[in-house]
């Protein structure tokens, strides 16, 4: 079974950055399965977290946790387009890494 991956893209309310930073990094955020979580930012109000699973299994498993979450940081996030909402969500197999 190999490795799988997501990330997802936000886009931050215009005074609400620290505020969406703080929810992230004050969360006890890490469902079964999930090896590595890391947000970054991307542009002035734009972030994308990252996280990698022991399988595509465990991610799914854990996706009601991670709307569970999302719904944290919601009312902090932008709409991005009318067909993502406030989430731009991507995920797949881990084909390459390196430590």
């Amino acid at each position: 079974m190999s490795k799988f991956a997501n990330c997802v893209r936000f886009v931050v309310k215009e005074g609400c950055v620290d505020d969406f930073i703080t929810g992230f990094t004050d969360s006890n955020f890490q469902p079964a399965g999930m090896l590595v979580s890391e947000m970054f930012q991307s542009g002035d109000r734009e972030f994308v977290s990252f996280g990698v699973f022991e399988s595509e299994d465990a991610l799914v498993a854990a996706r009601p946790e991670m709307i569970a979450f999302l719904d944290t940081i919601r009312d902090y996030l932008e709409e991005i387009s009318p067909e993502l909402g406030v989430t731009d969500p991507r995920s797949g197999n881990v084909l390459w890494s390196m430590n």
